[in-house]
């Protein structure tokens, strides 16, 4: 499943130039990630009570097409891998003409208490529905 969250860029998100400065991508990827858990019923406060933890373990990025001031961005989301130990998200951010901008491969590890601890069956099981097949 591809989840979308929508937002508009603010000047104070800028680089000098008018554009979304690239240390804002990785939060706004964190945001989209997190409004993602809530659609699947599944807020990280809800899996901290469960002792889950999910932790950034690797990203790679792309950036395609500058993202302008006031620009209203789309960023889609979807799970393409997962296992009880670790997960992989795919984000793509699109502006509001449709073109893509930007692109991220993101691998999550999950653990519990600070040290890796395989997902609930449970958990898991609710991810696996979600995966973009």
């Amino acid at each position: 499943m591809i989840f979308a969250f929508t937002k508009r860029i603010y000047g104070y998100e800028c680089d000098i130039y008018g554009h979304l400065n690239n240390a804002n991508y990785l939060q706004l990827l964190e945001g989209a990630r997190s409004e993602a858990l809530y659609e699947m019923n599944l807020a990280q406060s809800d899996l901290q009570k469960k002792g889950v933890q999910l932790f950034v373990h690797y990203v790679e990025m792309s950036f395609i097409k500058a993202i302008d001031h006031d620009e209203l961005i789309t960023i889609k989301s979807c799970f393409t891998e997962m296992n009880r130990i670790k997960g992989k998200w795919h984000q793509e951010i699109y502006n509001s003409k449709g073109e893509k901008c930007f692109n991220a491969d993101i691998t999550i590890v999950f653990a519990s208490e600070g040290k890796a601890k395989r997902l609930p069956v449970e958990v898991y099981e609710l991810f696996m529905h979600y995966l973009e097949k």
